[in-house]
């Protein structure tokens, strides 16, 4: 029954605290989708944040809407109700403007699924001059939106916070002159940072690869990537209170953005550069609201414990009889203050991220840690009390031998056996995944590692491990892992493969949907594309980067040597030279 869904999402209404609610036809509607879960969505910070800033104009009321769970989504689809905003209830396709948040490749299924069970034309193509406006940003939209085109009418390119409102202003200002939707979708176009897809025309070679992308007269040739340079300006914590998310406990807040570190295989590294940081009086502040609503603060970011000055955040934290959690930590940073805040915040288990086991290896992705850092934030973490210890670590890497799946056992069990020295008894879990080459990183060009060998180095790991007390292995699904890849690095002619995947149950319709369609997973997996010659799917984006410096870095990867951290004065990439 509708009224059934209508209660429900009433229910999780009453249960948060700072959700902002209008009168109806006191402000201009713009619904905000997560493409995932509520429990998913709402522990997103980056959907809070656009969420904050479209209220805040005072012209415009910004609801959000979600996938509906798997008991409820049946519901809907049998009472034929369309989706309906957590705020009023209001379906999807009443909205002039809806936009997507999109973080995750797999939630690509399900922005096909929430478009159609909310009442929206699916394909931008078939959206009249009454049908929403559909707009994505997030991580995704940003490195490489293309397998999306063809279901998006605009896609935001880098950071929200400034660009949303001008995509506001510009078509709350056409509409009001009448204008026709291409029109102002092409006035939408002239601002930067914003991708407008149907603008852009794609011609393929014989073999699949891409001969050239055109654009008419007007329509920029590149789009420049949006990104904030005073963070300070625009708060980046908990907007929404509610217990129905993964930090239920927490009040999060963004203590930095964007990371100097290099790391080739890492998108935000590139993507969202340059390191930018918020001044400790902002997060003082930031810590002192958060007392308010919950005792533990959780701060986000690239690596916590690159902030300058973590440790006066983390006495900050404590001396408000506060609790606190972190992001992410680096080994080579990791402060004694920040172990103990942690410890006294009860934190049971310290994450470290080496990504690989052998030196050479970390070379070549240019993670610096070394084993003296492992063992000196392994020691401090149990003498502070902290009994388990996690290691993130990717197989498939370039270049990756049987040496180095070897050299991950050893590590294992070195580490486990350095614990028990120390006098813990914790467990030490290995979170592996497989490595996937991603857009606008040194990697771009190169193939994934075969998926038998995959398999069979996850299965080495496993079978050297299983008998080991106290290691635990965790592994993500390579199939999803593979999929992954494919849309990462994916053209728009997947937007087709999305549509008939989502008629053949979503992502276990995948490789059926690609053959339907005569493409082959092998040509985006594990081809070598030529950096000098091939047009990559995402040229038109300009993320700042100089024209040859992936190329370099590519180079140096090969050559297994390190690139030093983002510096102050440095423009080597360019970004800061250009900023």
């Amino acid at each position: 029954m509708t009224w059934q869904l209508k209660e429900k999402l009433q229910k999780t209404l009453a249960e948060e605290q700072g959700a902002m609610v209008f009168p109806p036809g006191s402000r201009q509607s713009f619904a905000l989708v997560y493409p995932n879960t509520y429990h998913v969505g709402m522990s997103n910070l980056g959907f809070q944040i656009i969420y904050q800033q479209v209220n805040s104009r005072g012209d415009t009321a910004c609801e959000r809407l979600f996938l509906p769970d798997r008991k409820t989504e049946p519901e809907y689809i049998r009472t034929n109700t369309p989706l309906m905003t957590i705020e009023t209830q209001r379906p999807l396709y009443g909205f002039s403007l809806i936009g997507f948040a999109l973080t995750f490749e797999m939630d690509y299924f399900n922005v096909v699924n929430i478009l159609q069970l909310g009442k929206v034309p699916v394909l931008a193509a078939d959206r009249g001059e009454k049908d929403p406006l559909v707009i994505a940003g997030g991580p995704c939209a940003t490195f490489n939106p293309e397998p999306l085109a063809d279901l998006f009418d605009v896609f935001i390119i880098g950071e929200g916070e400034e660009i949303i409102h001008e995509i506001l202003d510009v078509y709350y200002q056409a509409r009001d002159n009448n204008i026709s939707r291409q029109e102002i979708l092409f006035e939408i176009a002239q601002i930067p940072g914003a991708y407008v897809p149907c603008f852009y025309q794609v011609e393929y070679k014989e073999d699949g690869t891409i001969k050239k992308v055109s654009c008419p007269e007007g329509v920029p040739q590149h789009v420049q990537r949006r990104w904030i340079q005073e963070l300070d300006q625009y708060e980046a914590q908990t907007v929404i209170v509610t217990p129905n998310t993964e930090f239920k406990d927490m009040f999060l807040i963004e203590v930095a953005r964007g990371c100097g570190r290099h790391c080739r295989f890492c998108m935000a590294g590139y993507c969202y550069r340059n390191p930018r940081v918020r001044s400790l009086k902002t997060l003082e502040a930031a810590v002192v609201k958060a007392k308010e609503y919950r005792s533990k603060v959780g701060l986000m970011g690239a690596a916590i414990s690159d902030y300058p000055e973590i440790d006066s955040l983390c006495n900050i934290i404590l001396e408000q009889g506060m609790h606190m959690s972190v992001a992410s930590l680096r080994a080579d940073t990791l402060t004694l203050d920040l172990v103990n805040a942690l410890a006294v915040s009860k934190h049971r288990t310290i994450t470290l991220a080496p990504e690989a086991a052998s030196i050479r290896l970390r070379k070549v992705i240019n993670k610096t840690i070394t084993d003296e850092h492992l063992f000196n934030s392994i020691k401090m973490a149990v003498n502070a009390g902290i009994p388990h210890i996690r290691l993130y670590i990717m197989i498939g890497l370039p270049s990756e031998e049987e040496e180095d799946i070897e050299e991950i056992v050893t590590m294992a069990i070195t580490i486990k056996e350095y614990m028990e020295s120390l006098g813990s008894r914790g467990r030490l879990t290995l979170s592996v995944n497989p490595f996937i080459p991603k857009p606008f990183t040194p990697f771009q060009w190169m193939p994934m590692t075969q998926v038998s060998v995959v398999e069979k180095r996850l299965k080495y790991i496993n079978s050297s491990l299983r008998q080991r007390r106290g290691i635990e292995v965790l592994v993500e699904s390579p199939k999803e892992a593979y999929i992954q890849g494919v849309l990462a690095r994916g053209d728009r002619r997947l937007s087709a493969v999305l549509l008939d995947a989502h008629e053949k149950g979503g992502s276990k319709g995948f490789k059926q949907a690609m053959k339907k369609n005569m493409l082959r997973e092998e040509d985006y997996l594990y081809r070598q594309r030529e950096p000098e010659s091939e047009i990559l799917p995402w040229k038109v984006l300009d993320m700042g980067l100089d024209s040859l410096y992936l190329e370099r870095e590519l180079e140096e990867a090969k050559k297994e040597e390190f690139t030093a951290p983002c510096a102050q004065g440095c423009t080597r990439c360019g970004i800061c030279k250009k900023g």
